[in-house]
């Protein structure tokens, strides 16, 4: 049934925080890794189709911390595979800063009825 459905990753990243362009790569690789793990304990099928399928991510962008936790709320109230990412506090951001949001893998239908208005990275 997995074969004909489109499968995907979207990560959610604030822009209304300073981050480097390195430090903003690392926030999308840490969001894209914990989504796939969180996917890998709920669904399994999700994550095969994906894997299998070339592993298409797409990087949307919100202005807010307000924006990217409504999203992480409707995501997760939608049974999604769902992070959040915090920062450790290491280098750019105080520790605990909220960056970016993971979700998915899972269909693309299922992740653009709460991502697809959202503009691109």
């Amino acid at each position: 049934m997995l074969t004909t459905v489109e499968i995907k990753q979207v990560i959610v990243v604030r822009r209304d925080i300073k981050m480097g362009k390195g430090k903003l790569a690392v926030q999308v690789a840490h969001a894209s890794v914990s989504a796939l793990l969180e996917a890998l304990n709920s669904h399994r099928e999700w994550v095969d189709a994906w894997l299998n399928k070339g592993q298409k991510k797409i990087v949307v962008r919100v202005d807010s911390l307000d924006e990217l936790l409504e999203i992480y709320n409707k995501a997760k109230e939608a049974g999604l595979p769902t992070v959040l990412i915090s920062d450790k506090g290491l280098t750019q951001l105080e520790p605990g800063t909220i960056t970016s949001v993971g979700i998915g893998p899972a269909p693309s239908k299922k992740i653009d009825e709460i991502t697809g208005k959202l503009k691109l990275l």
